[in-house]
């Protein structure tokens, strides 16, 4: 193994700058990184069907501090240990800079969010979604940036060239394995999953006009079709589910169920929407008019 690694990835050995007081962190610059580049492509194709750009920006207000929550929480809940186990200190569960964001909890509360900012604009959601779809996959691809930084979340040993070193005096490095050990980079292959993911979503959703959602839902299966089989990979601990890790279970159920929602919209709505724009309602009394008049 010791051949390997002149040509292993190596990891950042500095995750954190200080401008005087005022810690510089790659995992924020990460995050943020990849909001900006989300909303970039967002108002891109929001205009494109038909959408004011400046609507992204009221919509994002909401969904992002949402979605940040959101993602917290789920990290929490699902790697309790660490916070709530032995030697852990519950404080550190809002200290949100130091890593930690389940995509699973800040895309359910983040979605929220959104719902709320479409509500206010009057536009419709399903719209929004599918606008949003393919820049969330680059977003979760940048953000994915900030695990390299931190050497968190690899996977087990592996002899391939593009192994990944860590830093064996890291509080990440796992216990029992010997110093110049190679990790699957499981940060890289999610961030190339992602990018081709979104490639791809882009294709289909011109080549078939896709709309009332449908891009979303499939954002969701090809998401968890490439979550499942990294998550296989990890090692770092995680809450299991007879026998197999928490995100394992999550990304079965989400898949499936975002296949069958993906389906059942087709066939009821097979083309894209004339209008992003929610259609009024007309009230009972003026309609009871208009039926009325000659």
């Amino acid at each position: 193994m010791s051949g390997l690694l002149p040509v292993a990835i190596p990891s950042p050995s500095v995750s954190v700058w200080h401008l005087g007081p005022f810690p510089l962190r790659a995992y924020a610059f990460s995050i943020l990184a990849g909001i900006a580049v989300a909303l970039w492509m967002t108002r891109r194709r929001w205009a494109e069907r038909g959408g004011d750009p400046e609507t992204v920006l009221e919509i994002v207000f909401w969904a992002v501090p949402f979605g940040i929550i959101g993602g917290r929480i789920y990290h929490v809940i699902s790697s309790p240990d660490a916070y709530f186990g032995a030697g852990g200190d519950p404080v550190t569960a809002l200290f949100i800079w130091e890593g930690g964001l389940g995509i699973w909890g800040a895309i359910a509360l983040g979605a929220v969010g959104a719902w709320i900012g479409c509500k206010r604009e009057g536009v419709r959601f399903s719209s929004f979604a599918d606008a949003v779809a393919p820049g969330l996959l680059v977003a979760q691809a940048l953000g994915r940036l900030g695990n390299w930084f931190n050497q968190e979340l690899f996977g087990g040993p592996t002899t391939l060239p593009w192994g990944l070193r860590i830093d064996p005096t890291s509080p990440t490095f796992p216990e029992g394995y010997p110093a110049d050990t190679l990790f699957h980079p499981t940060f890289l292959y999610e961030i190339l999953w992602n990018l081709a993911a979104a490639a791809l979503l882009i294709y289909l959703d011109r080549r078939y006009r896709l709309g009332h959602g449908r891009v979303f839902w499939l954002y969701v299966v090809m998401y968890t079709t490439g979550r499942l089989w990294i998550e296989l990979l990890r090692i770092d601990p995680a809450t299991l589910v007879l026998g197999l890790r928490l995100n394992v279970w999550t990304s079965i159920v989400v898949g499936l169920g975002a296949l069958i929602m993906f389906v059942l919209v087709g066939r009821r709505h097979p083309g894209r929407e004339t209008s992003v724009l929610v259609e009024p309602s007309v009230p009972q009394d003026a309609q009871n008019s208009a039926d009325a008049s000659p």
